[in-house]
């Protein structure tokens, strides 16, 4: 795993969990691949064993993650297309309408938007 900054502002278990869930994003961490393991990561970061376990617990919960007896947890194979799912709700619920709030401000065109990012190469 990559350095991490703490912040005060979310429970390190909470921040934990979600470092790992953006490593499943980023196709760092695919399906079938094994998380390090509690106490590596305790050592890594200096936590507490249960920090690091109550964020994988939740991992599990969500199915993002399977324990194996003796092997350790493990990202199952629907974490991908599950965590894409949720984060596309999110973007449209809470982030896109703030962007098309922006662009009526602006008094630009979401046509003319597109049609610049196509011309660029942006916009698939």
């Amino acid at each position: 795993m990559a350095p991490i900054q703490w912040s005060d502002g979310a429970p390190i278990y909470r921040q934990l969990k979600e470092r790992v869930i953006a490593m499943m994003l980023d196709g760092l961490l695919k399906p079938g691949d094994a998380l390090p393991s509690v106490r590596q990561v305790a050592a890594e970061y200096q936590l507490n064993p249960i920090t690091v376990s109550r964020a994988y617990q939740e991992l599990a919960d969500e199915a993002l993650v399977e324990k194996r007896r003796g092997l350790g947890m493990y990202v199952t194979e629907e974490a991908a297309k599950k965590l894409l799912i949720n984060e596309r709700d999110r973007f449209l619920r809470e982030e896109w309408p703030l962007v098309m709030e922006r662009i009526a401000r602006l008094g630009l065109k979401l046509q003319d938007l597109l049609a610049d990012g196509d011309s660029k190469g942006g916009v698939q």
